[in-house]
């Protein structure tokens, strides 16, 4: 399971966890402007927006995780297991792979506007990449510093929210995650007041308690809610090292520690990374569940008028600077 959301300062900011029992040897991955991008059944654009976010690299092509374009767009697929549905070949529209999606927009759009007119026409397609790589059920969350959504395909098509909050998680579909918000109306960052009777003399016994009520698990709908009042309610400097820090906070409070969430014998899902990337600046933060210690990758610090991936894998093992020289 895994969490999306974003965070505006100065600056504009996105990313996510991903949370899973094994990793995929995903790495950093930047694809130029020149390399060609084929789709199964499309058009293939030789010359596109400049990309960077997680992938895994599978036969020279990359299968982003999340990612973000030179122009601010950015875009990140969750799982969305039982409601994600896919069709075969419509002769009326853009067919797309499910996991040529992240490519196809970020390739061609500038701002969730433009998105927008190209998910209009497209029909995503239950195409597998390989015999041993079918295509997986996800959702996807497409923004910019300006304004997001969520794209859901299901049995009855293809589905655009708006998303108010700047968050996704996976289960259940979007508009419920959005209502179930109403439960928890009353949380606030301030001190509660006692609104349960006037004849009883109740007292706030310790600080935080406004929060009271917001769910601590690690179910989807749960992550949500708690993402999405941390989000909401944080505060940073404008500068990038306290942007970048607050983001990563933000992102802890749906961390998964292992051991709290067995999927089966013996196998336990985790955070394997958290990413947080400078949509403005091309600049991609991350973390891994070994190394908490923020690692980055400068897109614009690369020749992206390039042909070939430029790729970088991730720091696996934990990075501690001693003090004491």
């Amino acid at each position: 399971m895994c969490t999306a959301v974003t965070y505006k300062s100065k600056d504009f900011y996105f990313g996510r966890t991903l949370d899973y029992e094994h990793s995929y040897s995903e790495e950093i991955t930047i694809t130029p402007r020149k390399f060609p991008l084929v789709f199964r059944n499309a058009r293939v654009i030789n010359s596109h927006f400049a990309i960077i976010g997680m992938a895994f690299v599978q036969d020279g092509y990359p299968l982003y995780y999340d990612a973000v374009n030179e122009k601010g767009l950015a875009m990140a697929g969750l799982n969305f297991v039982g409601n994600a549905q896919y069709n075969g070949f419509s002769n009326d529209k853009d067919n797309i792979a499910q996991f040529e999606f992240i490519p196809w927009i970020l390739s061609q759009c500038a701002s969730v506007n433009e998105a927008k007119a190209l998910l209009g026409k497209i029909n995503i397609t239950n195409t597998n990449f390989s015999e041993s790589l079918p295509a997986s059920q996800l959702h996807w969350i497409i923004a910019d510093r300006e304004e997001a959504v969520t794209v859901e395909s299901v049995k009855d098509g293809i589905h655009v929210y708006e998303n108010p909050v700047g968050v996704l998680a996976n289960n259940p579909p979007f508009p419920e995650q959005l209502f179930n918000l109403n439960n928890y109306m009353h949380l606030s960052p301030k001190q509660p007041e006692n609104l349960f009777s006037d004849s009883l003399n109740l007292t706030a016994y310790s600080r935080g308690m406004g929060a009271m009520g917001l769910p601590g698990d690690l179910s989807s709908q749960s992550r949500f809610v708690r993402a999405s009042f941390v989000k909401m309610n944080s505060i940073s400097g404008n500068g990038e090292n306290e942007s970048v820090s607050q983001f990563f906070h933000i992102l802890d409070s749906v961390a998964q520690p292992r051991g709290c969430c067995e999927v089966r014998n013996g196998q336990y899902e985790i955070t394997i990374y958290s990413s947080c990337c400078n949509c403005d600046k091309g600049i991609y933060y991350y973390t891994t569940y070994d190394n908490r210690q923020i690692t980055a990758v400068d897109m614009n610090a690369e020749n992206i008028d390039e042909n070939v991936l430029i790729r970088y894998p991730l720091v696996l093992e934990q990075q501690i600077d001693f003090q004491q020289k």
